[in-house]
């Protein structure tokens, strides 16, 4: 990292990708205007990159349609943001590496292990620091947990189970009439929502590398099989008896929310203007309106919901040798309004932020060989499924 950039007072950022990641993001320069900038944003989508023109004071001529637009400019920033669509990051961020670029990349890294391989490889070819958005190792439960694990608190950890909760309505929305819902517009549901939470396994377990990995699953609820016999290709023909007993009835996720003054995601997805009136418009014509039985989705689903209150509450210690349970607090509690996950997006960007800032790469926790770590293990337990059988990994080679 250059010392022209560690001696800047304001960090500054151009965003490749204007939709609710890069937007979350770019946010930032409402909680810290001394401290980040955006000069400059690009996207296809003229409503999303005006919004964060405005949002982020952008000049006219640094608003961009296209990332090779930016790309073939001398370097004008300390870093890039990149949160395009999934099968969009591997040539941008190859490309910005070579602009001398430090990279935010929203995860995943790659579609494939050699992409992410390619990825890591062409920043610490260029000497550009590669940062992954595995958001929730900066939250502060998270941190708190792995302090517990690392001081030995609960003894030598052999044993970690761990859920994503994905909710009913966020896996109809993402995953079945989504940008997510097919394999080869985006890639596999583990790589896609959870690639975060083997991150996390693989952070709290520390030093020790996973050597093999199983894993099994189908697309086994959302296909036509499911499908009612009554019910229609689209919500809003559905009969009344059949929409008001289906909990992923696209009137219940988008209407009923919208009517309590809700605007935000996920109506920015489906329609430029969230309004009664766009939205009708939006579930007749496009695919949010679609019966989730009668997709052509292809990615593995789920059945059921596991709920807790995202990013809040304490700890529970349960000492097996005393029989005593602690209850541990967590102080800092993001109340602010920036992105989701607990405020895991703010801590992320913050410290983020701030490394650049002070030059310090420490404080970075999701670095592109952490990331590739947890990416291959996401691309082993695919192969495990898809083959099944488990799956060897070299933990020195990083490879499967």
């Amino acid at each position: 990292m250059s010392t022209e950039m560690i001696n800047h007072k304001i960090v500054t950022a151009i965003i490749i990708g204007a939709g609710n990641r890069g937007y979350t993001y770019a946010s930032y320069v409402t909680e810290a205007p001394d401290d980040f900038k955006v000069v400059a944003v690009a996207d296809p989508r003229p409503f999303y990159k005006n919004r964060v023109k405005k949002l982020c004071n952008i000049p006219e001529e640094r608003v961009y349609d296209d990332w090779k637009e930016v790309a073939e400019l001398d370097k004008f920033a300390d870093c890039v943001i990149i949160s395009t669509q999934t099968q969009l990051h591997t040539k941008p961020a190859i490309a910005f590496a070579r602009k001398g670029y430090d990279i935010l990349l929203e995860k995943p890294m790659a579609v494939t292990a050699q992409g992410c391989r390619e990825v890591l490889a062409e920043c610490e070819r260029n000497n550009v620091y590669l940062t992954v958005c595995h958001v929730l190792r900066y939250t502060p439960w998270v941190q708190k947990l792995k302090e517990i694990i690392d001081k030995g608190d609960i003894g030598d950890v052999v044993n970690i189970q761990h859920l994503e909760p994905v909710g009913y309505r966020f896996f109809s929305h993402c995953f079945v009439r989504g940008n997510w819902n097919k394999e080869s517009d985006s890639t596999f549901s583990l790589l896609e929502k959870c690639c975060h939470d083997l991150d996390l396994i693989s952070y709290w377990m520390g030093p020790r590398k996973c050597h093999s990995v199983s894993s099994f699953g189908h697309l086994s609820h959302f296909n036509k099989d499911c499908k009612p016999a009554e019910a229609a290709s689209r919500c809003l023909d559905c009969p009344a008896e059949v929409e008001s007993a289906c909990p992923y009835s696209a009137q219940k996720i988008y209407f009923n929310s919208i009517k309590t003054g809700t605007l935000d995601w996920p109506f920015n997805v489906i329609t430029d203007t969230p309004d009664i009136e766009n939205i009708t418009e939006a579930l007749r014509t496009g695919p949010y309106g679609r019966c989730v039985y009668d997709m052509d989705n292809d990615v593995m689903s789920q059945q059921g919901e596991l709920t807790f209150e995202e990013g809040y509450g304490d700890i529970n210690h349960c000492d097996f040798t005393t029989g005593q349970t602690y209850r541990i607090p967590l102080q800092d509690k993001y109340t602010g309004s920036i992105g989701m996950h607990g405020g895991a997006d703010y801590y992320m960007i913050k410290t983020y932020v701030d490394a650049l800032k002070e030059g310090d790469k420490s404080k970075i926790l999701t670095g592109g060989e952490e990331a590739l770590a947890s990416h291959l293990l996401a691309f082993a337990a695919e192969k495990a499924r898809k083959e099944n059988r488990v799956v060897t990994i070299d933990p020195d080679l990083l490879l499967l």
